[in-house]
């Protein structure tokens, strides 16, 4: 039997039977059923009771370290809050789909008892992703650990003035809306959508993607992801916003940003019916004829 967590945002009346179908499955396979505050106060909320007994987790502190996986109930930006949660804890994640895209989600409803049986038979996967780790002016943020991206944009409508080095080392200046970093992990989400490549998990890059550059041929760029990237930034407008994953900070726009590879990775559960590929073909409609 597996000890689990589950992890999850708060959510409205009509996904109450999807969580709660996780949520007993998960109680019928594990040993110890763990469960985020959100979900239990929603449930409670909607008068659903559950059957059986979970202990409530809010903080990191709440999981025992030998947690076998945590489950992420949701949708991408549930799943990144997770990471987030979990962060140097070396506890696996599993991402449960009840959102809409769902590229680090990758296990359906229909899935969730196969999932949630191989976890118990810990006959599933593990893929280590890369972290991004993020400082500003030599200080730590909050939340300073990415799995997708960090990405420097404007707050105003004045385009900024990005100075970028690698390593030490002048690369160029971006006059653009912002700059994206990403992790071959977060290849396929902020990043793909202004024009950067599709990096594959393990492939050991970071890809900077220029956001509305007024230079048209500055271009999305793959470097190892060995390197150090520091961007010295300015603005006609007062304040920038640097995104880390799904946390947002409004900062001083005379600023410098460093970003490195983090010193810990996060441990990506899979089961046997997914894969990266797979999710691949499946969320971008590759060998789809929408004529037919």
């Amino acid at each position: 039997m597996a000890r689990i967590a589950v992890y999850g945002r708060t959510f409205e009346s009509e996904k109450v039977d999807s969580y709660v179908k996780v949520l007993e499955l998960i109680k019928k396979y594990s040993s110890e059923a763990y469960i985020h505050k959100n979900i239990s106060e929603c449930c409670k909320q909607y008068n659903h009771e559950l059957r059986g007994s979970y202990n409530i987790f809010d903080k990191q502190a709440d999981l025992p370290d030998n947690t076998d996986v945590i489950i992420s109930v949701g949708g991408d930006g549930t799943f990144l809050e997770a990471v987030s949660f979990i962060s140097d804890k070396n506890i696996p994640i599993i991402g449960v789909n009840v959102g809409r895209l769902g590229y680090l989600a990758t296990v359906s409803l229909d899935d969730i008892e196969s999932a949630i049986i191989a976890i118990k038979d810990r006959s599933y996967k593990i893929e280590e992703r890369t972290m991004i780790e993020v400082s500003i002016n030599d200080k730590k943020l909050e939340n300073n650990f990415a799995l997708n991206e960090v990405a420097i944009q404007k707050k105003e409508t004045s385009m900024i003035k990005i100075k970028t080095y690698i390593n030490d080392e002048f690369l160029n200046t971006y006059w653009a809306d912002g700059l994206i970093i990403s992790t071959p992990t977060g290849s396929t989400a902020y990043s793909l959508s202004v024009g950067g490549p599709i990096v594959i998990p393990g492939s050991e890059n970071f890809v900077l993607s220029p956001i509305a550059p007024h230079n048209l041929s500055a271009r999305p760029l793959i470097i190892p992801d060995k390197s150090q990237i520091r961007c010295k930034i300015e603005s006609r407008d007062s304040k920038v916003l640097v995104s880390v994953d799904n946390n947002s900070y409004v900062v001083d726009s005379d600023i410098e940003v460093v970003v490195k590879k983090a010193s810990h990775t996060i441990k990506i559960a899979s089961v046997e019916k997914t894969n990266y590929f797979s999710t691949l073909r499946e969320k971008l409609l590759w060998g789809v004829d929408i004529r037919n």
